[in-house]
């Protein structure tokens, strides 16, 4: 992989957010979830995320993930996907990256 400038990472623009809604996305091509993350002073932003294997919909409100939230919105059916959460790809499965502790939304990741 090509390396990058700290100014290239700089423009990475990943916040700390807590999922206030989630529910199936039934028109999604793949398996995937709607979510309503909360970034504080940044707003409510939604995303569409493909973590159905390992998250159930119940256990996903309140829990604090990390997304990037500088990126274009993008349209996934019906549904405009405005964030991206971060997660670990591991086989088919992914694996949300979360805080150890909780944080205020809307909080920077360096």
């Amino acid at each position: 992989m090509e390396e990058i400038s700290w100014e290239d990472f700089e423009k990475v623009d990943m916040r700390v957010g807590t999922v206030l809604k989630a529910e199936k996305f039934e028109k999604a091509s793949k398996p995937a979830y709607k979510l309503e993350i909360d970034f504080g002073e940044l707003g409510i932003k939604k995303s569409s995320a493909q973590i159905t294997k390992l998250y159930d919909v119940d256990e996903l409100i309140g829990k604090q993930i990390i997304a990037v939230v500088n990126f274009p919105a993008k349209q996934i059916a019906d549904f405009m996907s405005e964030c991206l959460v971060m997660g670990v790809v591991q086989g088919d499965d992914v694996i949300l990256l979360d805080v150890e502790r909780k944080a205020e939304n809307g909080k920077r990741i360096l």
